[in-house]
């Protein structure tokens, strides 16, 4: 997917890989920075509570991010037990919470900064992918903030969703899943992204 920008167009390659590792990074920085603040230390343990890239990166992630278009970055390890249950709501919730917020400052200065080519088109793809990346991850797909979120509001379905995560091939189920639905998925994403755009005036 994105290797094929390398090839056609290397400085939207370039663009996109350097907007991809800012917003992954601060979409896992957010989730570990609220979990300290609300009395987890566990991320501060595993010295995630960082902006520097590395501590966050998943290899696998990032290459699949690369060959097949979605991926994912290294979980931040919490303790729900110090956290409480709308302590994990928060925690859930403020990464996807930091890309709206990205996307909402990329949207408001391509609102009202003076046109730059370069700039427009690093800020759309800015917008773009910190979309992505909030409405990808609020889809209630367990391992996902979207299914930790219900999960935190309905602790019996909460408790369920646990004991499927802690399952060996949890992982490689949820992947298969996201493979095969990426249609239905791209489609909500896309709807999302379009209605966004309008609102800033650029769709």
């Amino acid at each position: 997917m994105l290797l094929s920008l390398l090839t056609t167009n290397p400085a939207a390659f370039v663009i996109v890989a350097l907007a991809l590792v800012l917003s992954l990074t601060v979409h896992e920085f957010a989730h570990a920075w609220s979990a300290d603040k609300l009395g987890d230390s566990t991320p501060r343990r595993f010295g995630r509570v960082t902006l520097n890239p590395i501590k966050h990166l998943d290899p696998f992630g990032t290459l699949l991010l690369l060959i097949a278009g979605f991926g994912f970055a290294k979980p931040v390890p919490i303790n729900p037990r110090n956290l409480g249950r709308w302590g994990t709501l928060w925690v859930s919730a403020a990464g996807p919470i930091s890309n709206i917020l990205i996307a909402l400052i990329a949207a408001l200065l391509l609102r009202f900064l003076p046109s730059n080519p370069v700039v427009v088109t690093v800020l759309l793809y800015v917008l773009s992918i910190n979309i992505v990346l909030a409405v990808f991850n609020l889809i209630p797909i367990p391992l996902l903030d979207g299914s930790r979120i219900i999960g935190a509001l309905v602790p019996s379905l909460g408790r369920s969703l646990a004991q499927f995560e802690a399952q060996p091939f949890s992982f490689v189920i949820v992947m298969l899943f996201i493979f095969i639905a990426q249609g239905p998925i791209g489609n909500i994403i896309g709807s999302v992204q379009r209605w966004v755009l309008g609102i800033v005036g650029l769709f």
